[in-house]
């Protein structure tokens, strides 16, 4: 499905899910492309209504039976989280003709979405998060790309200098994988980001009864920028903005629950090690966290001490969204250890690990990968492959069984 002049990944597997689940929920941030892509998929077998439209929201909310009655499906509801009172009788209509493929709604991911569609449509909708695009989605390769179990499979024989890349890495990053943004070059990108994250504070954040301050708010939203691709310290996030632990702990998880920060947790095993348990914190857009920071040239950007974590933040990022689009649970992982063992990316497919490194350096030597090698060493045969990520312009094997990837040919496919 081309949206956007790009094919979307999840199309597919929203294809599939129409053929077997009676509803279908998408979620995902604000424009990410959910209404686009369902507008397109489905213009000729679902009717779409607009639930954001100020008269059809009044009508549903005052009544849901009689604007059911109206819209019988196959139907595709946008921005349900402003009607949630139609979930349950929705529910009511699943039960009585249970049809694959009649009730589509897309919505914002939000606790309360969430909640009202874990009570009313259990075990009757699939569910799937739409994330803006990955590299391989923008660089026009999405209907082409791998599943991350199919891509862990073809790690060794990944072709060198084959991708169709051609935006350099710096102005990606600054430009982010939204789709308004990153598919058109004369959108201003200070604009559209500070629009979008006034927007975001403004509408999905202003009437949570979690957040008092919104001036505040937005100063914690800037201060995680800083800190994406670190390991999570609530107590300085929390002291540097002067709020509680306990607040500091809730805006984090309405940021996660919001797709604006991936929270990625440390993998660990009886090993006889002591590892660090708390989560590393990644931006999810990198547009959005150079803005925050301030960063708005490629040379300032390659400069800047945050390169190398928003590089970081870039590569896994993009792996969560390969699941994701795929329909596929993310089995994402970090590993640090109190003696100093770190691997930047554990991805565990069919009870495998395969072990990434993520280099920001364009010069990439046998030093890069001791951390690979001497996790090896403790892991044994759990351990599928050892991988370095990096600015390199080609893909080349290093002694060990380790294979350092240019990050635009494996992220590309």
């Amino acid at each position: 499905m081309i949206v956007d002049m790009k094919y979307r990944i999840l199309a597919k597997t929203i294809s599939r899910a129409l053929r077997t689940f009676p509803a279908l929920v998408v979620t995902g941030p604000r424009q990410s492309g959910k209404t686009t892509l369902l507008r397109t998929l489905l213009r000729g077998t679902h009717e779409y209504v607009n639930l954001e439209d100020p008269d059809t929201r009044m009508r549903a909310r005052e009544d849901p039976r009689g604007f059911l009655e109206q819209h019988t499906g196959p139907v595709v509801f946008d921005e349900i989280q402003y009607v949630p009172e139609l979930l349950p009788y929705i529910k009511t209509r699943v039960d009585d003709r249970r049809k694959a493929g009649q009730w589509v709604l897309t919505g914002l991911q939000n606790f309360g979405l969430m909640q009202g569609v874990s009570e009313s449509l259990a075990g009757r909708a699939a569910v799937l998060s739409l994330l803006p695009f990955s590299v391989s989605e923008r660089v026009g390769q999405g209907e082409n790309a791998f599943d991350a179990r199919s891509l862990m499979r073809r790690l060794g024989s990944l072709r060198s200098g084959k991708s169709e890349v051609r935006t350099p890495l710096a102005q990606m990053i600054l430009r982010g994988q939204y789709p308004e943004i990153a598919s058109r070059p004369s959108v201003n990108r200070e604009l559209w980001c500070g629009s979008y994250i006034a927007t975001y504070l403004e509408r999905d954040v202003r009437n949570l009864s979690q957040v008092g301050d919104l001036d505040q708010f937005g100063r914690f939203l800037r201060l995680c920028a800083t800190r994406s691709g670190e390991i999570l310290n609530l107590s300085d996030l929390a002291r540097d903005i002067g709020i509680s632990i306990p607040t500091a702990r809730r805006w984090l998880s309405l940021l996660e629950t919001g797709c604006q920060v991936l929270l990625l947790y440390p993998y660990y095993r009886n090993l006889g090690k002591r590892f660090v348990k708390s989560p590393k914190l990644f931006f999810n857009d990198t547009a959005l966290a150079c803005y925050l920071l301030g960063l708005g040239e490629p040379r300032t950007l390659l400069n800047s001490p945050h390169f190398p974590h928003l590089f970081e933040s870039f590569v896994v990022v993009d792996f969560w969204k390969r699941f994701l689009h795929f329909g596929q649970s993310p089995s994402l992982y970090y590993l640090r250890t109190r003696d100093g063992l770190e691997v930047d990316l554990v991805i565990e497919v069919d009870n495998a690990l395969h072990l990434f490194e993520v280099k920001s350096t364009a010069t990439i030597t046998p030093k890069h990968a001791s951390s690979l090698v001497r996790a090896k060493r403790d892991f044994g045969d759990t351990v599928s492959s050892l991988n370095l990520i990096s600015r390199a312009p080609q893909s080349f094997s290093l002694p060990g069984g380790v294979h350092n990837h240019a990050w635009q040919d494996i992220l590309a496919h």
